[in-house]
């Protein structure tokens, strides 16, 4: 179990306003320029408040203005790219993809093959085919990210690590751990540099890099890895955080597998616990959670342990989502 993001955040908000802001000095005033405006105004806005649908519908009217400008114009481009990225968070991929890749087309044109606009857009897109579970696309734009933010921001930035633990899930996702590794080692030696031994940015890629090694059964060095990554999240979080919970869960099912039934059973009741303390929208992962338990209990042969703990999992998986 893991935290994406590691899968990060979208960068495309601060991406459009900097090219936004930049507008003027690269494209001349033009018929239609006001209503473009207004309507990536009312999309952005849309954007903020959460409504993607709405976003969609104004960058729809944006593309349809911005094409008056021609297809040299930057206009153009970011208002396709603003429309592939309302259509992604929409879950509409089929009609994202097409337009990802016409807005990165023309942004190279303009910008570059360089630019850090370029660098954004591959980040989105790769997002697009990992939502998908498509790994074979996904992984050039990683590595051609990696390779822009490498020239353009240096061999020691947070951003560059970001990314290289990314490509460190995506390897690790299909099994390929000795090219994820690496990555992950990488993007440590970075984030300690930057954001010190303690930053929760730290303990996620501890958490990514310990995976791999439990993976491979190299449970020596996977465990004081977990070890730490807990130590970390509880400081930042508090002991009682879902985060803290992600990596008891994963401790406790290296446990499990190295048949310390007893160790995991005390992990996975912990993590059970903080996810059901928790404030907030209900941690989808506290059903997995039990579900690691309850092979515990099976494989103690604790019939009815098992049993009611099999009609807890029964209850979370009737609940319905927040906000249903």
């Amino acid at each position: 179990m893991t935290n994406k993001a590691s899968s990060p955040a979208f960068r495309h908000f601060l991406m459009v306003a900097a090219l936004m802001a930049a507008l003027g000095a690269v494209a001349p005033a033009t018929a239609g320029e006001a209503e473009w405006k207004a309507h990536m105004d009312a999309g952005l806005a849309s954007v903020n408040a959460g409504d993607h649908r709405g976003a969609a519908a104004r960058f729809e009217a944006a593309v349809r203005e911005a094409r008056f400008f021609g297809d040299r114009d930057p206009r153009y481009a970011v208002s396709l790219y603003r429309l592939a990225v309302a259509y992604h968070q929409l879950g509409r991929y089929a009609d994202a993809e097409p337009l990802y890749k016409q807005a990165l087309s023309l942004t190279e044109k303009i910008h570059g093959s360089q630019h850090p606009f370029v660098a954004t857009q591959l980040n989105d897109m790769a997002t697009l085919y990992l939502d998908q579970g498509r790994i074979q696309p996904a992984e050039p734009l990683l590595k051609r990210l990696i390779e822009i933010e490498e020239k353009s921001l240096g061999p020691d930035h947070p951003t560059l690590a970001a990314s290289l633990n990314r490509l460190g899930e995506l390897y690790r996702d299909v099994g390929r751990y000795t090219l994820a590794i690496p990555l992950y080692q990488r993007a440590l030696a970075i984030l300690e540099r930057a954001r010190g031994s303690d930053s929760p940015d730290v303990a996620t890629v501890v958490n990514n890099l310990a995976l791999c090694y439990a993976a491979q059964q190299r449970y020596f060095e996977a465990e004081p890895l977990y070890l730490r990554s807990i130590a970390i999240r509880e400081k930042a979080f508090g002991a009682g955080h879902p985060r803290v919970a992600t990596v008891l869960n994963n401790l406790a099912e290296m446990y499990a597998a190295q048949g310390k039934l007893p160790e995991a059973e005390s992990l996975f009741k912990r993590a059970i616990d903080i996810n059901e303390r928790a404030p907030g929208p209900r941690n989808p992962d506290i059903a997995t959670i039990m579900a690691n338990l309850l092979r515990i209990y099976r494989a103690q042969g604790r019939d009815a342990d098992a049993e009611a703990l099999a009609e807890r999992i029964k209850r979370e998986h009737e609940r319905k989502p927040a906000g249903a």
